[in-house]
């Protein structure tokens, strides 16, 4: 079977998601769109280096091409970008080039920028209509944004160019090319008439947001955040940044939650706002409260009328305001929204809605209620509200529950184990207000290894199941101890036995659960798409936060279903994303990756993305499971949280994408209440599997730490990992070498891990592989995805087929039989068990020209890490390297990129320098 993956299209759905993920939170005397024929001054050196994503592990995607806004503004033919004023911006450039930082995470938040002065403005102002600023901001994996110049607030520099070119312009836009909000004082300081979020689009960002900027589009995207006064104003500030107990005293106020109760004057773009080229008028139609199922049910209609002069879409946004009870809720939350199809102007849409109560459920955590541990909806009134914002709602319906309603009653499960003050809302009814007071929450007795042996006895004769897959339990016990030890370990990164490059290989590692029928399984980087570190290339998609501020999971959906061709075709199956922890601080690193504050938007967009993958036949990891709300001490942090904060806005967005399909979780690195995640069995059985019902697989995070309960976190704690039921430990070396002695056998000959617990993750993995691309593969059947319509790159065909080498002190590759010419590649591997410093040499020749200089790129697992240069040779082998600065990684790929033809190779040497002290 073949299947066609057209790269033009599938830019083009990016094109879209960018285009409605854009926000416009200024439009002054309607400074946008541009009118065609607009001649624009675009300012900031973004407009050269643009951020198609944030940084780390989700925004290592190397990419063919990146389309910035001035190249948008340029392709779309509307308008003409001031070429005099780039070319200033070039010049400047060469002696201030683009930052990128050394080593892991180090690229600074934010870019040197050019001082726009006086001068410069106003000459521009003098040939030009409308001016546009571009802001570039950028934060990720192990590098929290800070509350600094630079990073959350504007550079003086960046102040002045805004309020220069303001003053010079009648009509200037401010563009932010960002991962996540900014201090937005600056509007009022200034008296900026437009700016627009645009966040980071993927490789054709700039594209999407010169559709919005032209008026090629109308905007449709709303603010899945609040953007507060201050960052002081957030709650979650007291306590954010922690490196030991990260408390959330805030609890369920989070973000509107918190600021519609009781701040409203400290917000500035409250959540759900996002301005339009049009107007819409927004009108209850017939409402209708069912109570005769099993659980209360509202349906209802809202009509969507554009109202202005040209076409656009609308946002219908549902809120509930509940009765405060003997818990005390939020003034209102998020129930439901749904986008229009695009409306010309004087047209309208009918949108139905319809859901039951258990949408707007709260969480008793300590038996005020009378129901301990259970989902419910307090007796009394509640109102339902629709708009386009959580500000601008109107009164549509309403009804009443005579007395509490139980939802669901769930486990006694990952409680806090130290006592802590927490915000709690309470109503004044003489002002019919809402005002917080501290209730303690109290600490619950260590609970993990009681919770695990209570259910030990379910593993009796678990290979006897008949209500288990027969086929899978007959595979798995044939396994052997050592096989079961080694299927739960994970390889990388770059495995040699799955796509070169890729984060790791899982299953059948080992040759002899090869021949049992066991496939080996690839997964890789990530939320922005995916990371091959060969240097091989694809397609970078728009951020989390664009894709939510879309509003439109199907237009995601149809998104991710191209990303999962692509992976088919790069075989790989498993994408480590998406992200989908909740953005409780706007500082909060890894946010770009992130949906939104409010759960119900982040399971919905969560569950597009997987629905999209599985269209394919590949799937994603739901990361980061749970609570990994800031990048600072990720790996040593403990999340101190009540029940019911996880129960009510942590969690649910993991759960809406597990009861929707999701079937592969990674844990997070840091602790929750305590315990480590990996390790965590409340949280990985007795939450995720035994309340949800999850089927799938779990899988650590990248050398994650893992405790016995009680005690300090160690790596390779795999025995803790097994019996909590996360099922694979990501990554080792070499799985079936055991190089990291890790505590499996042991564990097991201690009776510390029974050899269910193992067979338990083993199946858990074998079923998982079964339904794969990866068993299609092993049993030559697997659909075969032809590319077309994207453009030839050298690296095309490169890593597609890689020959490995393996090395201790050093050895010579032939490389005789390499087409050099201009414009080629070639790629092969180097393994290494052990960690020496080596020096690399190419050897080859040219021809008698001495002023000759031909070039090879040289790459290290994905990263270029030298030019080697030839001149004339005169026929005569030469060799040119270059000495590490490092020690080679268990698994290297190294890519040789030939800019001219004219070079003749002989071989490539490898010879060890010293031993790694």
């Amino acid at each position: 079977m073949k299947k066609i993956l057209d790269w033009k299209k599938y830019a083009e759905a990016a094109r879209r998601v960018v285009a409605e993920g854009c926000v416009l939170v200024e439009n002054k005397d309607n400074v946008l769109p541009l009118k065609k024929g607009t001649k624009v001054a675009v300012f900031g050196r973004i407009q050269h280096n643009y951020y198609k994503s944030g940084t780390g592990s989700g925004g290592m995607v190397n990419v063919s091409d990146i389309y910035g806004i001035t190249d948008g503004l340029k392709n779309s033919a509307r308008v003409k970008v001031d070429e005099e004023l780039e070319n200033v911006y070039l010049e400047w450039e060469k002696e201030n080039p683009f930052e990128v930082g050394i080593g892991w995470g180090q690229e600074p938040w934010c870019q040197k920028e050019m001082p726009v002065s006086k001068e410069l403005a106003s000459d521009c102002a003098s040939r030009d209509d409308a001016a546009v600023i571009i802001i570039g901001r950028t934060a990720g994996e192990d590098k929290d944004n800070l509350e600094t110049e630079g990073s959350w607030y504007l550079t003086a520099t960046e102040k002045e160019m805004i309020k220069n070119v303001s003053e010079a312009f009648e009509k200037t836009c401010i563009v932010f090319n960002t991962g996540n909000i900014v201090d937005m004082n600056f509007v009022k300081e200034f008296n900026v008439k437009s700016v627009l979020y645009a966040w980071q689009g993927g490789m054709v960002g700039g594209l999407g947001v010169s559709d919005i900027l032209t008026g090629i589009e109308s905007p449709s995207g709303k603010l899945t955040d609040t953007i507060a006064c201050s960052i002081k104003d957030y709650p979650s500030s007291a306590n954010f940044g922690s490196l030991k107990d990260n408390v959330y005293a805030e609890d369920i106020y989070v973000g509107y939650r918190y600021f519609e109760s009781a701040a409203k004057d400290k917000v500035l773009y409250p959540f759900g706002f996002g301005l339009s080229y049009t107007d819409f008028e927004i009108n209850a139609g017939d409402f209708e409260f069912d109570n005769s199922g099993n659980l209360p049910r509202v349906k209802f209609d809202v009509k969507v009328k554009n109202t202005g002069k040209v076409s656009g879409k609308e946002v219908v946004q549902i809120y509930v305001k509940q009765p405060q009870g003997k818990l005390g809720k939020p003034a209102l939350v998020l129930a439901d929204f749904k986008k229009t199809s695009l409306l010309k102007k004087g047209k309208t849409a009918k949108l139905n809605f319809e859901f039951d109560i258990s949408r707007i459920r709260s969480f008793d955590d300590t038996g005020v209620t009378g129901n301990i541990d259970s989902f419910v909806c307090e007796e009394g009134t509640y109102e339902i509200f629709a708009g386009n914002s959580v500000r601008n709602i109107s009164k549509i319906g309403e009804f009443t529950l005579d007395e509490l309603i139980v939802i669901e009653k769930v486990s006694d499960a990952l409680k806090p184990v130290v006592s802590f003050d927490r915000m709690k809302a309470v109503l004044d009814k003489n002002t019919n207000t809402i005002s917080f007071e501290n209730e303690k929450v109290d600490a619950a007795a260590p609970y993990q290894n009681r919770h695990r042996n209570e259910n030990l006895s379910e593993l009796d004769n678990f290979t006897e199941r008949t209500d288990l897959d027969q086929d899978v339990l007959s595979v798995i016990k044939t396994l052997s101890d050592e096989e079961l030890s080694c299927i739960v370990r994970g390889e990388g990164m770059g495995s040699p036995k799955v796509t070169a490059g890729t984060a790791a290989a899982f299953g059948g590692v080992s040759k002899s659960m090869n021949d049992k029928g066991i496939p080996c399984c690839c997964c890789t980087d990530g939320p922005s798409g995916i990371r091959m570190d060969s240097g091989a290339q694809a397609f970078s998609l728009p951020n989390g936060t664009c894709q939510a501020c879309t509003f439109n999971p199907e237009l995601v959906k149809d998104l991710y279903e191209f990303t999962g061709w692509e992976m088919v075709y790069n075989k790989i199956d498993i994408l480590l994303g998406p992200g989908i922890n909740l953005r409780r601080h706007p500082l909060n690193g890894r946010n770009f990756e992130y949906f939104s504050e409010d759960p119900y938007v982040t399971g919905v967009f969560a569950t597009a993305n997987i629905l999209g993958l599985h269209s394919a036949g590949v799937t994603g990891s739901l990361k980061h499971f749970c609570c990994n709300n800031q990048e600072a001490g990720r790996w040593v942090s403990n999340s101190v949280v009540s029940a019911r904060a996880l129960r009510e806005i942590y969690l649910p967005g993991f759960e809406m994408a597990v009861k929707n399909g999701a079937d592969v979780i990674m844990t997070s690195y840091g602790s929750v209440n305590s315990m480590w995640t990996s390790g965590n069995y409340d949280l990985v059985t007795m939450i995720l599997r035994k309340d949800w019902g999850f089927t799938g697989i779990v899988m650590t995070d990248w050398w994650a730490m893992t405790n016995d309960e009680g005690k300090e976190p160690v790596r390779f704690n795999i025995a803790q990992n097994v019996r909590a039921q996360n099922d694979l430990y990501m990554v080792v070396p070499d799985a079936a070498e055991n190089s990291h002695n890790d505590n499996t056998l042991t564990a097991l000959s201690a009776g510390e891990l029974t050899r269910t617990e193992l067979l338990r993750s083993a199946y858990n993995t074998v079923l998982f592989l079964k339904k794969s691309h990866a068993q299609a593969r092993l049993e030559n059947r697997d659909i075969e995805v032809i590319i077309k319509n994207r453009k030839k790159t050298a690296m095309d065909g490169a890593t597609d087929k890689i020959e490995y080498f393996e090395t201790y002190d050093g050895l010579s590759i032939p490389l005789d039989h390499v087409d050099t010419s201009r414009g080629k590649s070639y790629s092969f591997g180097i393994v290494t068990k052990d960690k020496h410093f080596y020096r690399m040499e190419l050897v080859g020749k040219t021809g008698d020209n001495d002023l000759a200089q031909v070039n090879v790129s040289v790459s290290y697992n994905g990263v270029n890490v030298a030019v080697l240069c030839w001149n004339g040779t005169h026929g005569a082998y030469e060799a040119k390297g270059l000495t590490m600065d490092r020690p080679l990684s268990r698994n290297t790929v190294l890519n040789l990129y030939f800019a001219q033809s004219g070079l003749t190779l002989k071989e490539f040497k490898i010879t060890k320098v010293k031993d790694n002290e």
